[in-house]
């Protein structure tokens, strides 16, 4: 009787990277693929990312880490970098298939026939305009999942090559994705991550509205928490803010890039928001839900900034008080109009405006996790961790840890906030956890 083969998967990026993967290895396991660390694999597929050069320069890294320990391995690497530079992934010693978003839906085929290591292959790659949906949500985690509801973008920000890696903004019907959401439940997961590349921007291809979908959704039995994944400023409408305000599903729990706090920058960078609109969205939400969590993505060092730029992105976020930073400092981008601009700023002075934003996230998280020390809340426990201690996240996003206890898994389980530790809050079972769900 013949072994069944083995497989291995590796993402890299973005939510959208791990809802894809996920589908792609669903489809291993239907077909008798047992999961396996690269170093016993018989097929390792990589799904990369090109939004910075330090994340092309990890898939290079991880290739050649592979095909160092497993010669004998396929290699099949796809995703945005794959897309975009397909002879740069294919030159690589190891790699046998690259393979473009167009039809990344297709990689289990394709690699099943190649067989056996038999030289690269370079498919679907090409620069024609990307118009199907490959529908994908994630099920490796036990209590949630990353559905993809968009992908695409019709920005074309002057640093960003995302538009010529997933092409313009798509989506599948509600309906569709509503039974997508039920599949999940079904699964046994408690929580859904909405997701996409310009996840506000739903509706291009059906001419729904984003509101809609996300009324669709609150109202699928046994998913009891969802959150939005990144949303543009321009695309937090009031209604969609409400929305989540007047529903007991949708966390207080944001992901909202601002990129720079300086309208001069933000103009090059083709943003589609000023300054003062950020500040009003922030502020809309909080008064409908004051506990929200917001994650704020910002790029340093664009060509041009200044110091008074810089300033005036320090300040807002200063002032403003988010709960976390997800600082970048600016990656020339390959064929955007940024790669060409003048006014490059080096990369001494991109490292220390980076070091004083990541310092200010630090204390903002402190300050904010600190602020519900010794309140009450409600935590979806995700497993085991480290040291007998199980993890798992409040509504408004903060990390909390208790004992490890099996029971707990994957219900909502009311706590006491205690105490603030490296690795997150300690929480007390309130009673012996029977009133959780």
């Amino acid at each position: 009787m013949t072994a069944p083969k083995k497989v291995s998967f590796h993402t890299l990026g973005c939510k959208l990277n791990f809802s894809e993967t996920a589908t792609i290895a669903r489809q291993f396991d239907e077909n008798g693929y047992l999961r396996a660390s690269s170093a016993q694999a018989d097929i390792c597929v990589i799904n990369s990312c090109a939004v910075t050069e330090h994340a092309e320069k990890k898939c290079r890294n991880l290739i050649r880490k592979i095909h160092r320990e497993n010669p004998d391995a396929i290699i099949a690497v796809t995703g945005c970098y794959a897309q975009l530079r397909p002879e740069e992934i294919a030159a690589i010693e190891g790699v046998d298939l690259v393979l473009g978003n167009r039809f990344k839906g297709d990689l289990f085929g394709q690699v099943a026939a190649l067989g056996s290591k038999s030289g690269t292959h370079i498919s679907s790659c090409d620069t024609t305009e990307l118009t199907n949906f490959f529908a994908a949500f994630s099920t490796g985690d036990r209590t949630r999942a990353f559905l993809k509801v968009q992908d695409g973008c019709d920005y074309k920000c002057s640093y960003c090559t995302i538009h010529y890696a997933r092409g313009s903004s798509r989506n599948l019907p509600i309906a569709d994705l509503v039974r997508e959401a039920e599949r999940i439940a079904a699964s046994g997961r408690r929580e859904i991550v909405v997701t996409g590349i310009n996840t506000g921007d739903f509706g291009r291809t059906t001419g729904e509205r984003f509101p809609d979908l996300l009324r669709a959704l609150d109202r699928v039995e046994g998913i009891e928490r969802y959150r939005i994944s990144s949303i543009e400023p321009n695309l937090l409408t009031d209604e969609v803010i409400e929305l989540c305000a007047a529903s007991a599903k949708f966390q207080p729990h944001f992901h909202i890039p601002l990129q720079s706090g300086s309208d001069r920058i933000l103009g090059l960078m083709r943003r589609r928001y000023r300054a003062d609109v950020f500040r009003d969205r922030i502020e809309k939400v909080r008064r409908l839900m004051p506990d929200t969590f917001f994650g704020v993505d910002v790029i340093v060092g664009f060509p041009t900034e200044t110091d008074e730029d810089f300033a005036q992105t320090y300040h807002l976020l200063e002032s403003l008080e988010p709960a976390y930073l997800h600082v970048f400092p600016f990656s020339e981008r390959p064929g955007t109009p940024a790669a060409t601009m003048e006014g490059k700023v080096k990369d001494s002075v991109k490292t220390e405006r980076a070091a004083r934003l990541n310092d200010l996230c630090s204390t903002l998280h402190d300050r904010f996790c600190r602020r519900y020390l010794g309140s009450e809340a409600d935590v979806l426990f995700e497993g085991r961790g480290r040291e007998g201690m199980m993890f798992g996240y409040t509504g408004n996003y903060i990390k909390c840890k208790a004992p490890y206890d099996a029971r707990l898994v994957n219900r909502i389980v009311p706590v006491r906030l205690t105490a603030l530790t490296e690795d997150g809050v300690t929480a007390k079972l309130l009673a012996d956890g029977t009133s959780s769900r």
